[in-house]
């Protein structure tokens, strides 16, 4: 049986550190005046509060030195979400913005999933296949989760407030439309938008744009992206009820196959009482709209009811209901370029507004975050004169290609949902196919399926054998450790924050880390000489893990390693105070060691060089500091003064 071993943003807080802080030290210092109205030149426009552009919102918040507005032709936040799937990735992205204890509080924990088919002897009666635990042994620490869509809204809001940009939506504003004008210098999107209530329209001029505005985008017609796919023709009825029932499963995620009325897909909601369901209806005709049916709640309960059968089912409150087509979709480009053309795009599009699919896979909201957390710190990094503007390019064909295989995955997952069972599994007297294929794809519905090829961002797999554990162009696969300085048990994944900062690990070989000449030393030596990477991507001023965080991870326990025989570098003096940061060390749990998880090679240890959002770039042996310094210069800019000494103020 699994067990998650649950951090939370407390694993890598740290605050005071610019002098004593009193009250919530989740509201970042901020010098920034109120919000006020939007004003004619901003960096970056965000247009739609869905996941995807609230994701972005909150990732750019961290940076009040990026002038940032989000804008929702809604009123008001959503009260009543559509998406409610939190997969595994996007919980280790949670908590990375620091939320994810909340949501492991308020939501419902997919443990296990269970399977129904027709019963042989009774084939107008359903009866149980099987059962399957919902995640695998040690996928991620994080679980999969279940939580309305609004609350998730909710807590990106609450980011975004207490980041240091206080950035909140301005709602009631709707887009218009845009065009680059190469006249515009260094902000060459003009945009119009319009007041929801009076009409008046308004003008701003913006670096960069960024779509998030759903399966109509205006974004995407401005930029002339195309919107194609087709339509599996089947209808699909969804709704949150409080009901009654003697269905055993109801407080289990059930995949339910019925003879001759139908599917189900039960999803249990947070709470405890609310459930929501998934239920097919009507096959449509070839260019039919689902519009044309005039389905009501009552064609969902009744279908509902009948599917359940022997079980009774009895509907006592409708929270929400819907009816919709399924229908995969997708966009030619994620930006305002062309193919073949060489300029860097300013326009970008995200979430819905660039791929559709159907809700059952419990995949969109999660693409839809990802796509957002891939575009942020790229953001931010060219905005804050980190990264060349070229990097931007990178985001189109990272997520496109992500976005391609969730459609190829729910074109599948969809058909084989709306086979009748006769028509799927004529064979198979225990194992539908829904049920074999729910099994086989379990790590891509957890969101651990993303691998980003090699590019100027992510590396060969020339040595990758120094740590199996951690794929190049996958997401950086938490372990236990304990923190050096204060003996804390923690996962190690928890120390990436969304602050757009990379990470460089540094797991070292065997043997005395604290000896002269040991690979650390050496390494840490080499991170502090003129000819360091670290200094020339630091700007001047900055803390010295300003860009880039090194943290160190020992073989050893923790009681056997003397803190202050250890390099300086792995001690940085930080802030106005030069305060001491001891946080950068790790040592081995011996009861769930991280070199044996991971495979980390214990004779010649490795690096493993993180981006900000999570996924591996490089792994390199400890002593290759000039692939290193060629692995960073390649991504980074100059910024020509680097810090003074990390020891010393």
């Amino acid at each position: 049986m699994y067990t998650y071993h649950i951090g939370q943003r407390g694993d890598a807080m740290q605050y005071h550190l610019n002098g004593f802080r009193p009250g919530d030290p989740e509201v970042l210092p901020s010098d920034r005046p109120a919000q006020g109205p939007l004003p004619g030149e901003i960096d970056v426009l965000i247009v739609g509060c869905g996941p995807a552009g609230l994701t972005l919102a909150a990732q750019l918040a961290r940076f009040p030195g990026i002038v940032t507005r989000i804008v929702e032709r809604k009123p008001g936040p959503m009260e009543k979400g559509q998406a409610d799937g939190i997969s595994c990735r996007s919980m280790e992205m949670f908590n990375a913005f620091g939320f994810a204890a909340t949501i492991l509080k308020q939501g419902y924990w997919v443990n296990e999933t269970t399977f129904w088919k027709p019963d042989p002897d009774t084939p107008g009666h359903i009866t149980r296949t099987g059962r399957v635990q919902d995640v695998e042994d040690g996928l991620s620490e994080m679980p999969h989760i279940i939580l309305n869509q609004a609350r998730v809204h909710d807590l990106y809001l609450d980011t975004m407030r207490k980041a240091p940009a206080r950035l909140a939506p301005d709602y009631g504003c709707e887009f218009v439309t845009l065009e680059l004008d190469p006249a515009g210098g260094s902000h060459p999107v003009r945009v119009t938008l319009a007041e929801v209530a009076t009409g008046r329209q308004l003008s701003l001029r913006a670096r960069y744009v960024v779509g998030c505005d759903g399966a109509r985008s205006g974004v995407r017609r401005a930029i002339g992206a195309e919107l194609t796919g087709e339509s599996a023709n089947h209808a699909w009825g969804v709704m949150d009820v409080l009901a009654v029932t003697d269905f055993p499963d109801i407080r289990f995620k059930a995949l339910i196959q019925s003879a001759d009325e139908g599917n189900i897909l039960v999803i249990p909601r947070e709470g405890g009482y609310l459930v929501r369901l998934y239920i097919e209806l009507d096959k449509l005709s070839e260019g039919e709209r689902v519009a044309s049916r005039n389905l009501t709640v009552d064609h969902l309960i009744g279908a509902a009811e009948r599917i359940f059968r022997p079980y009774r089912f009895a509907v006592k409150e409708v929270a929400w209901w819907s009816v919709y087509e399924i229908g995969q979709r997708l966009a030619d480009r994620f930006d305002d370029v062309p193919g073949g053309d060489a300029r860097l795009p300013h326009v970008f599009i995200a979430g819905d507004a660039c791929h559709t699919h159907s809700p059952k896979a419990g995949q969109g909201m999660n693409v839809s975050m990802g796509d957002a957390f891939n575009l942020g710190w790229k953001l931010a990094s060219v905005l804050r004169g980190l990264c060349p503007p070229e990097i931007l390019r990178s985001y189109s064909e990272e997520r496109r290609a992500v976005a391609q295989d969730l459609i190829d995955f729910d074109r599948e997952w969809s058909r084989i949902m709306s086979e009748r069972p006769a028509d799927a599994d004529p064979d198979a007297a225990e194992a539908p196919k829904f049920q074999s294929y729910f099994i086989e794809h379990g790590r891509y519905t957890a969101g651990m399926s993303v691998t980003y090829a090699p590019s100027v961002l992510t590396g060969d797999t020339r040595w990758q054998g120094l740590a199996e554990g951690f794929g190049i162009g996958t997401r950086f696969h938490s372990a236990p450790v304990i923190r050096l300085a204060d003996a804390r048990p923690m996962e190690l994944g928890h120390v990436i924050e969304a602050d757009a900062r990379w990470r460089l690990f540094a797991f070292s070989p065997a043997g005395d880390p604290a000896a002269e000449g040991s690979e650390i030393r050496r390494l840490c030596d080499f991170l502090e000489s003129d000819s360091s990477p670290l200094r020339r991507i630091t700007p001047e001023g900055a803390d010295i893990d300003a860009v880039l965080d090194l943290r160190a991870i020992f073989q050893q326990g923790h009681r056997d390693l003397p803190l202050e025989s250890l390099p300086d570098l792995l001690k940085p003096r930080k802030g106005r105070l030069g305060l001491v940061d001891y946080e950068k060390m790790f040592c081995a749990d011996p009861a769930r060691d991280i070199f044996a998880l991971r495979g980390i090679d214990r004779a010649q240890g490795a690096l493993v060089l993180v981006r900000p959002d999570q996924y591996v770039a490089q792994v390199l042996p400890v002593d290759a500091h000039a692939a290193l310094a060629a692995a960073l210069d390649a991504v980074f800019l100059p910024q020509g003064a680097a810090t003074g000494p990390v020891t010393a103020r």
